[in-house]
């Protein structure tokens, strides 16, 4: 079953900011309630081809940096991770490499005094540290043949003969999970993170075939005795594997990277915008302690120096927006060292928030260019949130009736923070900019 420790994670940190008052989750909602997780993740500068970032950028000094910034302008409104992405045990050449065991090892390029200090350092902010693997035997711990430890195995002994390539890319060998050498294995890779200190797992490369090696880590965080955040991840996770994963995953990847693998973060074609159509394939798959992870929010800077985010105000706006409505982890992507304030306001707005943090899930009431979705809050209103993905300004109007109401009620602006007043039978957005939104509540 789903790992205690696991539900526990969010729920021990979790802040539920409800329009502007905090509530602490009761101790019920320990067994039935996850709240997503918040923070930040390195990839989406790690992706890009702008100078000075790439994949060598991810090295101890930079995560202290982000760290900081997380501390000084995100930590108050619930944003609280630091995920390292892949590379963090590869060295510049991207040749990845692990202990006499077989476990995953910091490269001493990038991080010389290894993890456990770097998770100290963000411990001591009042922050959580994550760290990314992938599913499958890592190809270069099977040729070592490393001894595992506490059995009389080795790591060639919990592969699947013939050899067989596992993962979305096959870069990794498919495990006998028959083989209990080969939880074993599993179980010492997470017990040394524990011992650093790690809080989260990215588990890449996810397909339906590897529902296996999300339960093998999932029990190895059990066994451990330290809560984590284990997050199923590829791009994306195929449908048909969302149910399986449930049990064992606290969120699962739904949609590609939202990376453009270009000079910015992304951009609203690359690929903000998919997320309108493939958020529904995954309805009624989710529960109160299984997520859909849409990917990081590129949220970060579009103005002055350093990486941009590709994205206009409106559009960042309608990301924030989306990611909310969908009850997903909201995590920033980018450099977060040059957050500029336009990004703090749209990311901190506790209105917003508010809606993610509610752990509903949304259905699409009017799909095209103009759509209309919509979902239940607690205490009985409904968040509505209109997007006009067209390339101009748009009217988008809500009927009542379409949301299952009738007669007149009162409209808030979330985004706004401001009443808009009652309205019979519908209410209408005006002058929705091109990919931009409104979120408001009906009550």
């Amino acid at each position: 079953m789903k790992s205690t420790l696991r539900r526990l994670w969010t729920v021990a940190a979790a802040v539920l900011v409800l329009t502007g008052a905090l509530a602490v989750p009761s101790a019920q909602a320990k067994t039935t309630f996850v709240t997503p997780f918040m923070g930040w993740s390195s990839w989406s500068v790690q992706s890009s081809t702008r100078p000075t970032y790439g994949t060598s950028w991810l090295v101890d000094s930079h995560i202290r940096d982000a760290a900081d910034a997380v501390s000084a302008k995100l930590k108050s409104a619930g944003y609280t991770n630091i995920n390292l992405d892949a590379g963090w045990n590869a060295n510049f050449d991207w040749v990845f490499h692990s202990d006499a065991n077989g476990i995953a090892d910091p490269d001493p390029g990038r991080f010389p005094n290894g993890i456990a200090p770097l998770a100290s350092y963000v411990h001591g902010l009042g922050l959580k540290i994550g760290l990314y693997a992938a599913t499958g035997l890592d190809k270069e711990v099977y040729d070592k043949n490393a001894p595992i430890v506490g059995t009389s195995c080795h790591t060639r002994d919990i592969v699947v003969l013939p050899l067989t390539p596992s993962n979305m890319w096959g870069g990794n060998w498919k495990v006998d999970y028959a083989n209990p050498c080969a939880q074993a294995y599993f179980d010492s890779v997470v017990a040394k993170f524990a011992s650093w200190g790690v809080d989260f797992l990215k588990v890449d490369g996810t397909t339906a075939d590897n529902v296996p090696d999300i339960a093998a880590w999932s029990k190895a965080i059990d066994h451990s005795g330290r809560a984590m955040w284990l997050t199923a991840s590829a791009w994306p996770v195929p449908r048909e594997a969302g149910p399986g994963l449930a049990p064992y995953a606290n969120s699962v990847r739904v949609d590609t990277d939202v990376e453009c693998y270009c000079g910015t973060v992304s951009s609203w074609d690359s690929s903000v915008k998919k997320r309108w159509d493939d958020l529904p394939a995954w309805q009624g798959v989710f529960d109160a302690g299984y997520r859909p992870d849409l990917d990081s929010m590129p949220i970060s800077n579009n103005t002055g120096s350093g990486i941009q985010d590709g994205l206009t105000d409106a559009e960042r706006q309608s990301v924030m927006t989306f990611w909310s409505m969908a009850s997903s982890p909201l995590y920033v992507g980018g450099d977060v060292y040059f957050l500029d304030d336009s990004a703090v306001r749209i990311l901190t707005n506790p209105e917003v928030i508010s809606v993610d943090r509610s752990g509903t899930y949304p259905t699409r009431v009017t799909s095209g260019t103009s759509q209309v979705w919509q979902k239940q809050l607690p205490g009985g209103k409904r968040a509505v949130a209109v997007y006009n993905l067209g390339s101009s300004s748009a009217n988008v109007s809500v009927s009542f009736s379409a949301l299952g109401l009738s007669g007149s009620h009162a409209v808030r602006d979330l985004v706004a923070r401001t009443d808009l007043g009652s309205f019979s039978g519908s209410w209408t957005a005006t002058a929705v900019p091109a990919h931009g939104s409104r979120l408001i509540t009906v009550g």
